[in-house]
């Protein structure tokens, strides 16, 4: 069995989309300038992942945000988030300090040739350097969360399914629902600048130590490392502030307007069910 649906357009130059059971008779005007017909059994499972959809955002908003807020909430709390100290992120960097060149050394270096000169003065040899071990665990606890709000702002698509067809009439609802998926867009992006500074973190600080490897003697590479360590600290915390205040701030604003974003065009049965 197919199900047809009709593309008509009108002299105004806007489209408009209808559909007819195959079991009613058609009447074609003629402004049809498209027919299209679709098998019953694929609309069925599109009209199935629909209510999927419906039954997920019910889930995210009844248990899966309260509960993702109260956990983040005690994350922003824990000890491994709360330092002031920023000296106790300091990880040992196991690379040699060379010795200071001997006063004999000064005075013969006009005379030596450069070449020479490059052989003797190799920088020690470095072993391995591990990362900082406290940021990497705050990273490994942060990073799933991050994953979770991109599967989060996948609600966009129960509000899309909600938008009605484009019609005169009241669209205060659908203004609500357009404001909103605003804002998740917003979000994505910079829920994507999440990813992005963590990557940017492990490449600089893999700089700074290559640097401070190869002129053992430039202390300020050094502090450069730990530098890094301390505004990556800061930004782990920013991002659970980030995520907690989104997670907020949907719960609210869709608990708020439930029956504009559900019902916008104030029909006697909501288009949700």
């Amino acid at each position: 069995m197919y199900k047809e649906v009709v593309f008509e357009r009108k002299s105004s130059g806007n489209s408009r989309c209808s559909e007819e059971s195959e079991s009613k008779p058609k009447k074609l005007s003629a402004n049809v300038t498209q027919q299209v017909y679709f098998p019953f059994s694929l609309l069925t499972q599109v009209e199935n992942f629909r209510q999927s959809i419906y039954h997920e955002a019910e889930n995210l908003f009844s248990s899966f945000i309260p509960v993702k807020i109260i956990k983040l909430d005690a994350l922003l709390r824990d000890d491994a988030l709360s330092i002031t100290d920023m000296s106790s992120l300091q990880a040992p960097l196991d690379i040699p300090v060379p010795d200071p060149p001997a006063p004999e050394d000064e005075e013969m270096e006009t005379d030596k040739n450069e070449e020479e000169e490059k052989k003797k003065k190799k920088a020690p040899k470095c072993g391995f350097i591990k990362g900082n071990e406290k940021i990497m665990l705050l990273l490994d606890r942060v990073k799933p969360e991050i994953m979770d709000l991109r599967e989060t702002i996948l609600v966009s698509c129960w509000i899309q399914h909600l938008i009605p067809k484009i019609e005169d009439g009241n669209d205060f609802g659908v203004a609500i629902q357009e404001k909103i998926l605003e804002r998740i867009a917003a979000v994505k992006t910079k829920v994507d600048g999440f990813q992005t500074n963590i990557n940017k973190y492990f490449s600089e600080r893999g700089d700074a130590i290559a640097k401070a490897s190869k002129d053992t003697h430039v202390m300020d590479y050094r502090s450069l490392v730990h530098e890094k360590d301390e505004a990556i600290f800061s930004e782990i915390r920013v991002i659970v502030l980030d995520i907690r205040g989104f997670y907020a701030e949907l719960y609210d604003i869709i608990t708020k307007n439930l029956e504009k974003v559900t019902n916008p065009k104030g029909e006697e049965k909501s288009s949700m069910y």
